[in-house]
């Protein structure tokens, strides 16, 4: 059984409460019940975390390295800043997929620029939950391995 980790950077513990017209009325809950079931109907175990911090997302990322078989990582605004996570991506060895709830490229300039892309296997933005589901995919036909 394939093994994907799910980490959600700042401020997305505040889903369905900060912004709903961005990113809509749905909480962190009802995202991790979404794809830890639309993972267990294609026979991936899905863990979700969440954190503010960027060392915690940090470790998490090493620690991926050795019992994941990959990561989908929506880094929230660390997205636009953070080396730190960026460089912990590229260290390891597991693919990565970038996800983003609202269009990041349709948005506020700054939101635009992504320093984590570039060592991730591609980037899914502006579909909503969607995305998560779309990285899942992913991983269920086999890529990123």
């Amino acid at each position: 059984m394939m093994n994907i980790l799910i980490l959600n950077g700042p401020n997305l513990n505040r889903l369905g409460k900060r912004e709903p017209e961005i990113y809509g009325k749905e909480t962190l809950k009802d995202l991790e019940e979404q794809v830890t079931t639309y993972g267990k109907k294609r026979n991936i175990t899905v863990e979700t975390r969440q954190s503010n911090l960027e060392g915690t997302l940090i470790d998490w990322i090493h620690e991926a390295d050795e019992s994941f078989d990959g990561i989908i990582i929506n880094p929230g605004a660390f997205t636009h800043y953070s080396y730190a996570i960026r460089d912990a991506i590229a260290s390891i060895t597991k693919p990565v997929i970038e996800v983003h709830i609202s269009n990041v490229h349709a948005r506020e300039e700054f939101r635009q620029v992504s320093v984590t892309a570039a060592v991730c296997l591609g980037q899914i933005s502006g579909f909503g939950f969607e995305g998560y589901v779309m990285a899942i995919d992913y991983f269920h036909r086999g890529n990123g391995s």
